[in-house]
C-alpha cells in the first residue's frame, strides 16, 4: 500500500536526522536558547530580507495558530478567516477554546476577496448594535490554502492594503508555505510576501521537519512576553534544540526550497495521471494538494491499493478527495498509482 493522505505521514528528511543524531550528545540549553536555534533564526531572516523581523519555534500548527491568535486579540476580538479555512473547519475549536471566535467569510477556491473583507468590515462598523457583537481583531489567511491554492501578490496586496487601514493584523498560516513558493504558479517572493503580513508562520511539519514552526513577526510587533504565552498553551518544548536544529538544516544550501520543488514536481506528475485517465479535477490548484472527483465504486476500488485522503461529499454517487505529495514522494510511489488507476479506468497509460 503507498500513502498519498498527507504532506507530514513520512518521518522527517534524511539530513535533519543526520544533524540531529550529530548533534545528539551535545550539551545545550533548553526551550530554543540553544545557538543552533539562534543560528536558524539569523538565517531566516536573512532570506526575508528582514533583519528587524523576530522569529520563534512552537512545536506545531495548531498550536503556532492558537497561541498567535489568542496573543495578538483583546478578550472582545475574534479572528476573521474563510469558512474552509483550517482554524475553522479543521482545528477542532482550538481558536474558540481560548475565547476567541471565528468569524467567518465567503472563500471561492479557499479564498476569500478583498471586497468581501471590505464589506463585513464596513458593515459591522455600520452595525448600531456592534458593542453587542465580536470585534475583528485580525485577519487570518492561509498560503496556500486548504484547496491548495495560491493567493496572486496582488490579491494579498490588497488585502494587506484593507488590513493596515483598518489597523488589523493580517496572519498567514505559512503550514505548506514552501509548497507554495515553489509552485509554478507562484508570483511573489518571500521578502515581499513577509513584508505584506504582520505574523506568519514557515512550516516545518509539513515540509521536512519531524514536527516544529517557525513563526515569524515581521515589524517588531511581537505581542509583549509571548513566550510566557506560547509555554501556558503548551507549545513549548523544553529540548528547543529539536525544532532549532531542524530549521537551521532546512535552510542551509536552499533545502527548504528544494525539497519543496521536489514536491511540486511529483504533484505536475500526479496531475497528469488524472488528466490521462479522465479523472475531474474538483479545484484547479498549482500546489502539492490534488482534489479529484472519483466515482464511488471506482474510488473503493483504488482505496484498496492507494491511501488518499476524503474531502467532501460531491454527490450521490461522487466523492471529492485529496492526493498530496510532499518532499518524501517517490518515483515508485508516482508508478504504483498510475498502474493503479490504468486497471480502474482502463487507461492505455499503464
Amino acid at each position: 500500500m503507498i500513502s498519498f493522505e498527507s504532506d507530514y505521514i513520512a518521518g522527517a528528511h534524511p539530513e535533519l536526522l543526520k544533524r540531529l543524531a550529530e548533534t545528539n550528545y551535545e550539551v545545550l540549553p533548553g526551550y530554543g536558547t540553544d545557538h543552533y536555534s539562534e543560528s536558524a533564526k539569523e538565517m531566516i531572516k536573512k532570506v526575508l530580507e528582514m533583519p528587524e523581523a523576530e522569529v520563534e519555534f512552537l512545536a506545531g500548527g495548531t498550536q503556532a495558530n492558537a497561541v498567535i491568535i489568542s496573543s495578538m486579540l483583546a478578550d472582545y476580538e475574534g479572528v476573521v478567516s474563510a469558512a474552509t479555512g483550517h482554524i475553522s473547519a479543521h482545528e477542532a475549536g482550538a481558536i474558540e477554546y481560548t475565547g476567541h471566535e471565528v468569524l467567518q467569510l465567503p472563500q471561492k477556491d479557499g479564498k476569500i476577496s478583498a471586497c468581501d473583507l471590505e464589506r463585513f468590515i464596513a458593515e459591522f462598523e455600520d452595525d448600531p448594535n456592534h458593542e453587542h457583537m465580536t470585534f475583528p481583531g485580525m485577519v487570518y489567511i492561509s498560503w496556500p490554502t486548504e484547496y491548495g491554492t495560491l493567493y496572486t501578490k496582488m490579491e494579498l496586496e490588497e488585502i494587506s492594503c484593507i488590513c493596515r487601514e483598518r489597523n488589523l493584523p493580517l496572519f498567514i498560516d505559512g503550514a505548506r508555505l514552501g509548497y507554495g513558493l515553489m509552485s509554478r504558479a507562484c508570483d511573489i517572493t518571500l521578502p515581499e510576501f513577509a513584508r505584506l503580513c504582520d505574523v506568519f508562520y514557515i512550516g516545518g511539519t509539513k515540509v521536512g521537519a519531524l514536527c516544529g514552526e517557525a513563526v515569524v513577526f515581521t515589524h517588531g510587533n511581537r505581542p509583549k512576553h509571548f513566550m510566557t504565552s506560547v509555554k501556558r498553551r503548551g507549545a513549548l518544548l523544553a529540548k528547543g534544540r529539536l525544532i532549532g536544529i531542524q530549521f537551521d538544516t532546512l535552510f542551509t544550501d536552499g533545502l527548504y526550497m528544494s525539497i519543496s520543488a521536489h514536491a511540486i514536481d511529483a504533484a505536475e506528475e500526479l496531475k497528469d495521471i488524472f488528466r490521462k485517465a479522465g479523472i475531474p479535477f474538483f479545484v484547479n490548484s498549482p500546489t502539492n494538494q490534488q482534489f479529484v472527483i472519483l466515482e464511488n465504486d471506482r474510488m473503493e476500488r483504488l482505496k484498496e491499493k492507494v491511501a488518499f485522503s476524503f474531502w467532501e461529499k460531491y454527490d450521490d454517487t461522487h466523492t471529492v478527495v485529496r492526493f498530496a505529495t510532499s518532499w518524501s514522494t517517490r518515483q515508485e510511489d508516482l508508478d504504483i498509482l498510475r498502474q493503479a488507476i490504468a486497471e480502474i479506468y482502463g487507461s492505455s497509460e499503464a
